[in-house]
Parts: C-alpha cells; structure tokens; sequence
C-alpha cells in the first residue's frame, strides 16, 4: 500500500491554513479533540450516579473545568520536556544539534513530544490539583484514566496523517510505503522512511492503545463498578498501556541515534516497564481494599 498524500496542514479547497510560519495542523486539532471530548467524557461520569454506588463522585462538574487547564498544560509541557529528556539528550546528534540551538526547546510546532513524558506531566497536573482541591489522588486519577485513551487515540492518528513514528520494514501484504510528494517536499526531495514497505504502526497503536484500552477501561466502568475501587482504573490503565506499548515497539521502528539498551529493549520499552510493574502493584492493592459503604448524605454534584 501507498502512504495516502495528505498535507499535515489543513487545507479549505486549495488554500491552506497558514499564516506565516503559523499554521492550522492536523496534529494540533488531535489534541483539541481528544481534551474537548475527553472533558466530555469526566462531566458524563461523575453525572452518573449509578457507577458511584451511592458514594459522593471524586469531583463536580465545575471542578472538572478547571481540571481540564491544569491537564492540557500537563501534556504540553511534560510531553515536549519528557522528549527533550528522553529522546534528544540521549541522542548523539540532537544533543549536538540542541547545544547549537537551545531555542529549539521551544519549537514544539516542529514536532518532538513524547507520550511517556505527557504522562507525567498529566500525573504531575492531578496530584497539584489534588492536593489544591483536597481531593483524593487516586480516585481523581480514576476519573481521567478511561478519558485519556480519547487523546492517545486522535494522537495517534494525527501521527499516522504526519507520516511519523512508522514501522519496521515488512513484507506482509498490509505494509505501506510512507513516501508521497508532500512529505518529500518537506524533506528536500527525500522520504525518511525510505521506499520500502513498513508496518503502519501508528494505526496499530491508534486500535490498542486508543479503541481497545477505552473498551477495557469503559467495561470496568460500566460492568465491573470500578469507580467505586480507589486506584483500580489507574491500574488498569498503566498496565494495559504499558503492555500495548511494549509489544508495538517490536514493529514500531526505533529511533534514528538512539543508544543500544540491554536485551534488544528500546526507550519505548524501557519506560513501559515501569508503568507495568506500579500497575500491577496498584490493582493488587485496589482488589483486595474492601468497597467503602455509600454514606446517607452523599449526592451527585452538580
């Protein structure tokens, strides 16, 4: 298959939408879409009191508002951090390249964020607002793990529209050459890529990490009442993602500079297996926490 020729810019007929060197991405509106209906989502949950069995919801509506900033500049800045950290300064020749350019930090426009780094800026954003609003970490934790998966997966997409992030050369039949005339544009005639069939490994992780983790964390919402469980959404979170994450990468093309890990391991893996490990340890304690009883004078906020 051939990478389908679309320009990372949105365009309205034949004009595009840019101003300068501003312009209106596909990878940007992923983000808005994926927070706008993510938030959606939060307001949806705690307006349902069915799956709090009778305990006060983590947060109100008007709460979730303001959660929705400290969350965005979470993944904004832990996810263009968390690159420069994990991605460029283990990197050779972006090391040297950041050293001849210290404003390139800023360039996030250019492209460089990292998931595992937005994670912990998410993670960073819940535990301030937690501890602002008095509210219990975990179970705020609880309320934006089924969210985020919306995010992971317009993300993803958004990945697969830049012609970023592919796989590893293939030779089945579903492997796609990621070379057209807009990406060579961009690239001064070349494909990064390569003319080579790859594993679309940006759809494989827009179906596991986006769709099926939402289905799982959905089940354990709406089927296993796991709101009423402190810390058993987050778990499940950190291991589904970090075992989707760590299988993908064995068809996901490491990155270019990139230094050798032990056992063939890749930074994808590296930081997954952590989020395994707390995972597991947070589910074990959730199963085995008794459910607390609903109290006479909780309510649904408003």
């Amino acid at each position: 298959m051939i990478f389908p020729d679309i320009d990372p810019i949105i365009h309205i007929g034949p004009w595009a939408l840019q101003w300068g060197p501003l312009a209106l991405r596909w990878y940007a509106l992923a983000y808005v879409a994926g927070i706008l209906l993510g938030w959606q989502y939060a307001v949806r949950l705690v307006r349902n009191a069915g799956l709090w069995g009778g305990q006060r919801p983590t947060a109100t509506s008007l709460q979730i508002d303001d959660l929705v900033l400290w969350i965005t500049l979470g993944i904004i800045l832990g996810g263009r951090i968390g690159y420069i950290l994990f991605y460029m300064l283990v990197n050779d020749g972006q090391r040297a390249s950041l050293a001849q350019d210290p404003l390139a930090v800023f360039k996030i426009w250019e492209g460089g964020m990292s998931f595992h780094g937005g994670f912990l800026g998410v993670c960073a954003a819940v535990a301030l607002f937690a501890r602002q609003q008095k509210i219990d970490i975990l179970r705020l934790g609880d309320l934006v793990a089924p969210v985020a998966p919306i995010g992971l997966f317009f993300g993803r997409c958004a990945n697969f529209i830049n012609g970023e992030l592919w796989g590893r050369v293939t030779d089945h039949p579903f492997g796609m050459v990621f070379c057209n005339d807009t990406i060579r544009a961009a690239n001064r005639g070349v494909c990064p890529a390569g003319e080579l069939p790859r594993h679309p490994s940006q759809l494989y992780e827009a179906a596991l990490e986006g769709v099926l983790l939402f289905l799982i964390l959905n089940f354990a919402v709406y089927r296993l009442k796991w709101l009423r469980r402190r810390g058993a959404l987050v778990a499940t979170f950190l291991i589904c993602y970090g075992l989707f994450r760590a299988l993908l990468e064995n068809v996901r093309n490491p990155d270019h500079g990139m230094p050798a890990f032990p056992f063939g391991l890749t930074m994808g893996m590296m930081l997954s297996i952590p989020m395994l490990l707390v995972g597991a340890a947070l589910l074990w304690r959730a199963l085995r926490a008794p459910v607390p009883a609903a109290a006479a004078d909780d309510h649904e906020p408003a």
